[in-house]
């Protein structure tokens, strides 16, 4: 049996490996993918594997993207380290999942049940995937429970979000802070990418609140918004040319 794993946390990648390595030395691993934009081109260019390892959340958007632009026949096996109502939707329709940390015992079982897969249920499975991918879609509109009161945060309000102590909060462009009941991931999901780009695991900025890029230590760039922010927003290095494509892209669009 030929995987692939998509996972951006280098830690978590190898783990899923080691563990797969130790239960079912049988399964080979294709391939590592860490992104939405390099699994797409990955399967674009080769064989179908017999299974697919995918984080819910990758650092350029959520892998449902990856179903949604490209016909995946295998099953998928999702991973995750939170999100409750994702756990729940897979649950609803019998779609494997693996909460992090991954242990042995969850991948184990998770093969077992395919293994038992006919041709047939293959199939009706992968269906299963691109039908979630398909409704997990951007949103207009955030309900933000303040106090006694509820308010609408539009989405194009949004300067940026940021993430702090297990807590999130959303900026506008007059520097209010709406305090927000999802993880950054979850948002990652629900904003469009072409206005929005997570920057690091604390922030997700607006194109439109970039005001100043500047060139940092080790090749890495920090962002200077249109509105302040809680700390220094650095773009790494390995991100660098990723983020100036979105940027430029988004730009050639308007």
């Amino acid at each position: 049996m030929k995987a692939l794993i998509i996972e951006d946390e280098t830690a978590a990648a190898v783990n899923l490996q080691a563990v797969l390595k130790e239960i079912a030395p049988a399964v080979e691993v294709v391939a590592t993918l860490e992104s939405v934009v390099e699994s797409i081109e990955w399967l674009r260019n080769h064989p179908m594997p017999d299974l697919v390892f995918a984080d819910i959340h990758l650092a350029d958007g959520d892998s449902f993207r990856i179903f949604r632009e490209v016909e995946v026949t295998a099953p998928v096996v999702f991973t995750t380290a939170y999100d409750q109502y994702a756990l729940e939707a897979f649950k609803v329709n019998s779609i494997d999942y693996l909460l992090k940390p991954i242990n042995a015992e969850d991948v184990r079982r998770a093969l077992d049940k395919l293994h038992r897969f006919t041709n047939i249920e293959r199939s009706d499975y992968g269906s299963r995937v691109r039908s979630m991918a398909s409704e997990v879609r951007p949103t207009d509109t955030f309900l933000v429970h303040v106090r006694d009161k509820i308010i609408p945060l539009r989405r194009e309000q949004i300067a940026f979000c940021y993430t702090s102590n297990e807590k999130v909060t959303a900026c506008d462009y007059a520097g209010a802070v709406y305090p927000l009941d999802k993880t950054l991931e979850a948002l990652q999901a629900l904003l469009p990418e072409t206005d929005f780009f997570r920057a690091n695991r604390q922030f997700i900025i607006a194109r439109r609140a970039v005001k100043e890029i500047a060139v940092w230590f080790g090749s890495r760039l920090t962002l200077h918004l249109t509105v302040e922010t809680p700390e220094r927003i650095v773009i790494s290095k390995a991100r660098v040319p990723e983020f100036k494509v979105w940027l430029t892209s988004a730009h050639l669009e308007e």
